[in-house]
């Protein structure tokens, strides 16, 4: 089965799971519900998360956990971690080198840029992968996710952030950043994957911010604002970070809403929630 095959199926599972989650589904009645068998939905889970599929109902029902994260202020993947799941010490973040493209690229509206783009099977589906320039000079400046059929939409939703920008599928550059961005064996801080953000000097600051939210931390759209001396800018700090182009990599997926809640995600909650919990899997 390919990766987006998994991941189609996976995302069946967590949605039933995080509809389920007070039950507590069986493994049993997980591979029924799938269509699998018991063990075909184990390794199922452990090829593609490195979790047991009791764990990651855990992880992904992140959003039940508002006690710990409310009441006790732990970090988000603290509390995956009261609902026991392992740690994630042994897990190298993706190590990124980041610049801001003059404001008259964004103001051009992508004027004069031009990107290669191409779709990639990944974790979490069809990952969108945008880059510019070429060799040791290219940088992402896009990353976008969606389910196989979807891509039209998702490139277009991508493209309308840029539309003066001339576009090229290059599978052969941007399969070089999917495989930098999805394998953490790849991961490595004497080789930076280089990104270049491409926004307002607004928007800019937040997804900024973001970068420096280190795996296994969050931050509030709340504690955004303070951070860039906007504190009654959280209206507008949650639109930009709607806004990121660059998901995963700069992590909006940590970014969380004022009761500690998992709140929204562009590329859809299920695979914000799947995002997380392979960043544990991967730990583990």
């Amino acid at each position: 089965m390919s990766r987006d095959g998994d991941y189609a199926q996976v995302r069946r599972a967590v949605e039933f799971l995080s509809l389920n989650w007070n039950d507590q589904p069986s493994l049993e009645e997980l591979a029924e519900y799938l269509g699998l068998g018991v063990t075909a939905t184990q390794k199922l889970f452990t090829r593609w998360a490195g979790l047991s599929p009791k764990a990651f109902s855990q992880a992904v029902t992140l959003d039940h956990a508002k006690r710990l994260l409310r009441d006790e202020e732990l970090p988000i993947l603290d509390a995956t971690f009261e609902l026991g799941l392992s740690s994630p010490s042994r897990l190298h973040d993706l190590f990124v080198t980041h610049e801001a493209m003059p404001p008259g690229i964004w103001k051009l509206k992508g004027g004069g840029l031009d990107i290669s783009y191409g779709f990639h099977a990944c974790p979490f589906g069809q990952a969108l992968v945008m880059v510019t320039g070429e060799g040791e000079k290219a940088t992402l400046v896009g990353l976008a996710f969606c389910d196989t059929g979807e891509e039209k939409l998702a490139l277009e939703d991508m493209q309308g952030r840029w539309p003066n920008a001339r576009y090229t599928e290059n599978l052969a550059i941007t399969g070089q950043f999917a495989k930098r961005i999805f394998d953490p064996a790849h991961w490595s801080p004497e080789t930076p994957l280089r990104v270049t953000l491409i926004g307002t000097d607004f928007q800019i600051r937040v997804w900024d911010t973001l970068l420096g939210i280190p795996l296994g931390k969050a931050k509030t759209y709340s504690d955004i604002a303070t951070h860039i001396e906007k504190p009654k800018a959280v209206r507008a700090v949650g639109a930009a970070v709607g806004r990121n182009p660059i998901s995963f990599v700069v992590p909006c997926h940590r970014a969380l809403g004022k009761s500690g809640a998992l709140t929204g995600y562009h590329w859809g909650l299920t695979r914000k929630r799947a995002m997380l919990g392979w960043e544990a899997g991967v730990a583990g």
